[in-house]
């Protein structure tokens, strides 16, 4: 194989998976067509706050770069994707859940 950061060595070990924990990624994305998309992190639930005002329409950010994507009203593009804008600022994201609430929301209760 050439040129793949994350293949490793040749014969190496391959990285583990760390468990979620309230750390956020710098980059996520709700496409799943994205390389920046993490289903089960979106599933937790995920809250944006954009220049101190709390937001719910993002499909997108980078918190390096400040900058988040939003739909652009009802406009789709031709291959029927919304439209969206970049908009730059200040963005904190932040999980909705904790990790152990998530889980315990997501297992049935018993009685």
């Amino acid at each position: 194989m050439r040129g793949s950061a994350i293949m490793g060595r040749r014969g190496a070990a391959a990285p583990t998976r760390l468990p979620m924990t309230d750390a956020l990624p710098d980059r996520l994305s709700t496409d799943p067509r994205s390389p920046h998309h993490d289903a089960a992190l979106l599933e937790r639930g995920i809250g944006i706050r954009f220049n101190g005002i709390e937001r719910r329409d993002v499909e997108e950010y980078c918190v390096s770069e400040g900058w988040i994507r939003v739909a652009a009203g009802r406009a789709r593009d031709r291959r029927g994707q919304p439209m969206t804008l970049k908009l730059r600022g200040k963005v904190e994201p932040y999980p909705l859940l904790p990790a152990t609430d998530a889980e315990a929301a997501d297992a049935p209760s018993a009685g």
